[in-house]
């Protein structure tokens, strides 16, 4: 059977440990310490963030980055966004050409505003770059965890790479479907936490689904313009990356970002939020990037500008949401450098 690496103690690296060690391969997650590997392998996880959970025998933890990676068909990079870059440079010399490289990360890198498969393909060596794919899609840990039926889609320019992967992490309540689109599935994975923060503005707002289904609409147009700016296919981000992975976070409690949201409703400081909370709320750091990336990029993106005002502008939440929601309305596909509609009349073109 494949033996799998995992880079990061992640809620979601832990979990795609247990599901794969679940169907029967053999899984090292590699942890930074080694109070971290004895406590996970003679405790099990945390019970307040795992609970009722119990590791697969399969499922082991190491403090050895060669001893995760030795004789391993692929390594998964469960690591927030923006410590992306300094584990794959940690990882690189252990790489070889029969590896997968999965990036299961869901944001850009504040700064260079790049996706994590750029980062990765950035410190690796060249001819290893068609081995990189990405994982997304709507899958909240907890339900995963406990064997619910969830979806996701994995994303490589290779077909053949992605069918791979997708062969190597499907699992009996997990089916994952393949993309080509890599920048679609990594936009649409990262762009859904920012609008998941302003559902949760809505809904500490009480203003009920109507507005919450609106803002969510919306917000989905604007990440399809700025996934289209960037190469994307709109249809990807209307997929599992994009409006699955949307439905979710902006909809459940489970979801970090949503959470965040709502608790700045209630007037409480962006640091105290996310200092309190256990793993991270990528949205905050990912609508950085978003909002230095349109302002580049001169794109219209009125969510993201708001939500950005918001969070580091400390600009009020409640009047924010306000003028969101009461915006004059116009064409759904309108907005300054949008390239939605020149997008539609080609493809319709090329099928005729």
């Amino acid at each position: 059977m494949p033996k799998i690496a995992i880079i990061g103690t992640t809620s979601w690296g832990i979990t795609l440990g247990v599901i794969l060690a679940r169907k029967g391969l053999e899984v090292r997650l590699w942890a930074r310490t080694e109070e971290e590997v004895d406590k996970l392998n003679n405790k099990g996880p945390d019970p307040h963030l795992m609970p009722n959970v119990t590791f697969p025998q399969q499922l082991s933890f190491t403090g050895s980055l060669s001893e995760a990676l030795v004789h391993t068909s692929a390594v998964i990079m469960a690591v927030p966004s923006q410590s992306m870059r300094q584990n794959i440079r940690l990882v690189k010399d252990f790489l070889k050409k029969s590896m997968l490289i999965v990036s299961a990360a869901k944001g850009l890198e504040i700064g260079s505003n790049k996706r994590m498969s750029e980062v990765i393909a950035d410190e690796i060596k060249p001819y290893l770059n068609s081995n990189i794919c990405v994982l997304s899609g709507p899958n909240l840990y907890k339900e995963v965890l406990k064997g619910l039926p969830a979806s996701a889609v994995v994303a490589a320019e290779d077909e053949t790479i992605a069918k791979k992967a997708q062969k190597l992490l499907t699992a009996a309540d997990y089916r994952v479907y393949t993309n080509h689109d890599v920048v679609g599935v990594e936009l649409g994975g990262a762009l859904k936490n920012v609008i998941a923060l302003g559902a949760g503005m809505v809904d500490g707002l009480g203003y009920g689904d109507n507005a919450k289904a609106a803002f969510t609409t919306r917000g989905l147009i604007e990440m399809a313009a700025l996934g289209v700016a960037l190469g994307a296919s709109p249809l990807t981000l209307s997929g599992l990356s994009g409006l699955g992975d949307l439905i979710a976070t902006c909809s459940s409690p489970l979801s970090r970002n949503h959470y965040v949201g709502m608790e700045l409703i209630k007037g409480r400081q962006l640091q105290k939020i996310t200092t309190s909370m256990d793993g991270v709320a990528e949205g905050v750091n990912t609508i950085a990037a978003v909002w230095d990336l349109a302002q580049k990029l001169e794109l219209e993106m009125p969510i993201t500008e708001k939500l950005y005002q918001v969070l580091y502008k400390g600009a009020d939440a409640h009047q924010i949401i306000t003028e969101l929601l009461g915006a004059r309305g116009r064409h759904e596909l309108v907005g300054r450098k949008w390239k939605l509609f020149s997008f539609f009349k080609h493809h319709r073109r090329s099928r005729n």
